[in-house]
Order: C-alpha cells, then sequence, then structure tokens
C-alpha cells in the first residue's frame, strides 16, 4: 500500500469545443503502489496542474500509505495552503484525491458506490446543451431533464430571444420534462432578476450560476427575489468553501465538481453538510464516473449531468439508458485508461 510512483498528463481532447478551457484544461493523475495496483483521477489545471502534482504533492505522496486517503488530502491540503486553497492547486489535489479513491476501491475489490455504503443502480441524468440542434439528441437518449447554457446571451439586451428560445424548447417538450437554464457567470443581479421574471412561466427548475462565485451579495438578493432557485458552486473549492455558502443560504441547489472541489473526499463531506443544511446537491457533471459513485450512494434524490463526450480518453464512461446512468461494476471506479496516454 505504499505510494511509488505519481505521474500526470494532459490527454488530447479533439473533440472538445473550441477554447474549452485552453491550456489549463483536465489532467489524468497516476499513482502506483508496492503492491501491484494503480489508481487513476482526473483533475484539472493543465500544465500548472501537472506541475503541482509532480513537483509539489509528489513530496508529500511518495513513500506514504495510500490507504490513509483523507490523512493525505489533510497533508497535501496544508503543504500548499499558502497558495493553493482554491483553483488549479485544489485542482491538482482533486486528481490525486480521486486516484487515492480509486485504489482504495481496488484494494476492497468493490465499486466506490459499494465503498460509499450504496447499491449499484441506475439513476436519472440530465442533459446539457448549448444550443437547440442539442435537443433531439438528447430526446432520443431518453433524457427527462435538459439544461441550456445561454451565458453568452444579455439579459438586458436580448431577453426576448433568450424567452423565445425557452418557449420554443418547452413547446416541443411538453410540460413533463425537467427544464435548466445556465447563464456561466456572465449576467449581473439586475439581468438575473429581469430574466427570472420572464422565465418562470417555462417552469424552469433552476437558474445556474448568474454570478461571480464570490458575489456573495448579489447571490443572496437572488435567493430573496428570484422566482427560479438558484443553483451555483461548481467554482467553489472545499468542504470549508461549502460550508460558508450554505451558512449564508446563498443557493438553493450546490453543484461542486469533484474534479475540482477537492475530490471525492471533499464532495463525501458536502454532502454531510448538505444534509445538515437541508439543501440540495448536484454535482456538476455528476454523470463522469468521478461523482456518479457518490450521487448514487449519498443522494438522496440523485440527478446526474451528463459528462463531457470528448474526453473520449477515459474509457468505459457510463453509459446513458432511458435517460439513466449506473456506476460500472468493476472495482474503484470502474474504468481503464490506454497505455499510451504515458509514453
Amino acid at each position: 500500500m505504499i505510494i511509488t510512483h505519481v505521474r500526470a498528463v494532459q490527454p488530447e481532447a479533439d473533440r472538445a469545443p473550441a477554447g474549452w478551457r485552453g491550456t489549463i484544461g483536465q489532467i489524468l493523475v497516476r499513482i502506483d503502489t508496492d503492491d501491484g495496483l494503480s489508481g487513476y483521477g482526473v483533475g484539472g489545471g493543465g500544465p500548472a496542474g501537472i506541475h503541482v502534482v509532480q513537483t509539489v504533492l509528489r513530496e508529500v505522496l511518495i513513500g506514504a500509505n495510500a490507504g490513509d486517503v483523507e490523512g493525505l488530502w489533510d497533508a497535501m491540503y496544508r503543504h500548499t495552503a499558502a497558495y493553493g486553497r482554491k483553483g488549479i492547486a485544489m485542482m491538482a489535489i482533486s486528481g490525486v484525491d480521486l486516484a487515492l479513491w480509486d485504489l482504495r476501491g481496488k484494494r476492497a475489490n468493490k465499486p466506490l458506490v459499494e465503498v460509499l455504503g450504496g447499491t449499484r443502480m441506475a439513476v436519472p441524468s440530465y442533459r446539457t446543451g448549448w444550443s437547440r440542434d442539442d435537443l433531439e439528441g438528447a430526446l432520443a437518449l431518453g433524457y427527462k431533464a435538459l439544461k441550456f447554457g445561454i451565458g453568452g446571451m444579455d439579459p438586458h439586451s436580448e431577453l426576448d430571444a433568450i424567452a423565445d428560445f425557452f418557449a420554443d424548447v418547452r413547446s416541443v417538450v411538453g410540460n413533463d420534462i425537467q427544464l435548466m437554464c445556465d447563464a456561466s457567470m456572465g449576467w449581473d443581479v439586475e439581468g438575473t432578476l429581469r430574466a427570472a421574471d420572464r422565465l418562470a412561466e417555462f417552469n424552469l427548475d433552476w437558474l445556474e450560476e448568474p454570478l461571480l462565485p464570490e458575489d456573495f451579495g448579489g447571490y443572496e438578493r437572488l435567493m430573496r427575489e428570484s422566482p427560479i432557485p438558484i443553483a451555483s458552486g461548481e467554482h467553489e473549492y472545499t468542504a470549508r468553501g461549502f460550508e460558508a455558502l450554505m451558512q449564508r443560504g446563498l443557493h438553493a441547489i450546490y453543484q461542486p465538481d469533484v474534479c475540482w472541489c477537492g475530490g471525492l473526499t471533499e464532495l463525501v463531506k458536502i454532502y454531510a453538510l448538505a444534509k445538515e443544511y437541508d439543501v440540495e446537491v448536484c454535482p456538476h457533471r455528476g454523470g463522469e464516473v468521478w461523482a456518479l459513485h457518490a450521487i448514487v450512494a449519498l443522494d438522496p434524490d440523485p440527478l446526474a449531468e451528463s459528462g463531457r463526450p470528448w474526453m473520449t480518453w477515459v474509457r468505459d464512461q457510463p453509459e446513458v439508458l432511458d435517460g439513466k446512468m449506473a456506476p460500472g461494476e468493476g472495482p474503484g471506479f470502474g474504468m481503464w485508461f490506454d497505455d499510451d496516454l504515458w509514453e
């Protein structure tokens, strides 16, 4: 169980949308142990994240007991605390933490959903799209919930177009399909309230991330005045960060990204906090294996967001069947990678 090697790479993603995260995209972390096991996890930060893993976190990890997952998380956090409580260093820690959890599942010879106390089963999923063109394919896969990103549209000057878009989608899917709107941190408070008032007639389940994450005052006002529930959190980090948001009641739905927020160690804590504060958690891109095991095991009302189809280098990602996803049967996260990623 002793860690012998720590490596990180940034796999190519040829199908990624133009400009998506650029050079700070997803990294893949591999941890090898002296008992012949390898664990894998995905983090973020591109070459900068790789640098953190291979030159900073490696100092903490080599020679350590891989089974002490929570202890190693604390050691990595303290080792990077001067500069790494949020952002790229925490994205790197996330990848390492997920690799350690993968090892934990492999050592137990169980999928992580079982390690976390759950039972493997299919749960509802929602599809994220960015245009009307994404609608037909989502319905063909049986999705009963759809989210559309419209952060590039201005609610001050393009409100009619935004409303027309959701009116069109609602007319196609009917009233039995859940709809959500993602503003991608592109709006201000007044514009968000204008949009929420206008879009309320389309019965949206939530309005996602309209403001920058640190606009606490703005989110407090939205929680008071918006007729549509507010969701956010994909750009928040650590359970401590999420507890600060929950204490102030800033969101109705919290959306941690397990590959950025600190890994599965922190996601487990965030679910516990959500139960304490009686709020909902719906992880960002939760349909990828990294979060799906926790969603199935820990979420009382699970809903998994579709993953990133351009991450084809992750083998055995969950399939969507009738709008649902299930974690795999294999130990750990239950996926594998081509050997040439490490050459």
